[in-house]
């Protein structure tokens, strides 16, 4: 792959406005609370960054059909997890690579492989002017809706609530029949007395505690850790929910509660708004070329991921909703999330940069997928 100077053109120097700040904040917050962690996080930053431009590299327009080969790949991966899946805290989520202590949660790469195998889908059945009817919209949906059953099973009800809103989010942006999302609304309505009978015991708990008038232990630390915070925010030494280890998890689910006992409502407003204009920046380029099918399923992906993921970090912190273990998008302890998020940077800077080099939403190859990729790579 030669280098041609309209991939700086193309190339969103803007993302990284957005996702160094947050970084450096991560860093920094994760240090003061935790020096061990702090250098555990270097790790994943500089694996990230390989990660990044690896993704940048494929040449994810050429590659079609590929697409379905790794998307099975994630599912047989999951199917892994129910049978020889590491548990830790009683869920069964990790697949740990033999002869290594190292582990990852397949639910997470399935997330990349459900918005890749749809952009494919999507460019090759352009949306009609009506939008998707019934026969598009099962065979869209089947591929959301297979790992999310999967990953119920292990069980993990949060990534799969936010797999599900991420799919079918990608399907209202793009276009979808007014009646199928009445129709769908009206269903799930009705079954709702059925599907919570169906959730774990632990799953109930957290919904009886969130909608309990006193909430639990955690959330209640948090809300204080948050109203300690005043205006202004307090300095390390003052910060006692997090420093006295009152503030649970403060590195990771609950690192919002800890910001804002530093930086206060103040750092908080501008912490939020730093994430709404980090959404808006990908619906915007979701909106620059209604003819880029593939650019549109990818940012409309990514933009629903940062939006869900922050709106329930927060407001399970302030006890709005139920505690489900989101971390805090680019900003919480962790590597798996982390990672997920900068492989996905990766393709939508590859599909800005190598823009000029494609024709728009072209019909899929028939060819296999070695052939495809070695005449990719080779290009």
């Amino acid at each position: 792959m030669m280098f041609d100077r309209r991939m700086l053109t193309h190339f969103d120097f803007l993302l990284f406005f957005f996702l160094l700040p947050l970084m450096g904040l991560s860093a920094f917050l994760i240090h003061e609370a935790n020096g061990a962690l702090s250098f555990k996080q270097g790790i994943y930053f500089s694996l990230a960054f390989g990660v990044f431009w690896i993704a940048f590299f494929i040449p994810f327009r050429r590659l079609d059909r590929s697409f379905h080969v790794f998307y099975w790949i994630c599912i047989v991966l999951l199917l892994l997890v129910n049978i020889m899946g590491t548990s830790k805290l009683g869920a069964q989520r990790w697949l740990t690579i033999p002869d290594t202590s190292i582990s990852f949660q397949p639910s997470e790469p399935v997330k990349i492989a459900i918005l890749l195998l749809l952009a494919h889908l999507i460019r090759a059945n352009p949306v009609p002017s009506e939008g998707y009817g019934w026969k598009t919209f099962g065979k869209l949906s089947f591929y959301i809706v297979l790992p999310c059953v999967l990953i119920l099973k292990q069980p993990d009800l949060g990534t799969a609530l936010v797999i599900l809103i991420m799919g079918f989010g990608v399907l209202f942006l793009v276009g979808v029949h007014p009646k199928i999302w009445i129709t769908l609304g009206l269903v799930f309505a009705i079954a709702s007395p059925l599907i919570y009978s169906s959730l774990h015991d632990y799953q109930k708990k957290r919904i009886h505690d969130f909608i309990a008038e006193k909430p639990n232990y955690h959330v209640r630390q948090s809300i204080i850790a948050i109203g300690s915070g005043g205006f202004l925010g307090k300095s390390q030494e003052e910060s006692t929910q997090a420093k006295l280890k009152f503030l649970p998890i403060a590195t990771s689910d609950f690192i919002f509660a800890y910001f804002v006992e530093r930086f206060g409502f103040l750092g908080a407003f501008l912490l939020l708004s730093f994430y709404m204009g980090f959404v808006l920046h990908f619906l915007a380029y979701f909106r620059s070329d209604p003819r880029d099918y593939f650019l549109q399923a990818i940012t409309a992906g990514i933009a629903i991921l940062i939006f869900v993921y922050t709106s329930v970090n927060v407001a399970m912190t302030l006890g709005l909703a139920p505690v489900v273990g989101l971390p805090l998008p680019l900003f919480s302890y962790g590597g798996s999330s982390f990672i997920t998020f900068i492989a996905l940077f990766g393709i939508f800077e590859n599909l800005l940069a190598f823009k000029f080099g494609f024709g728009y939403n072209r019909p899929a190859r028939k060819k296999g997928f070695l052939a495809q990729l070695v005449r990719a790579l080779g290009s």
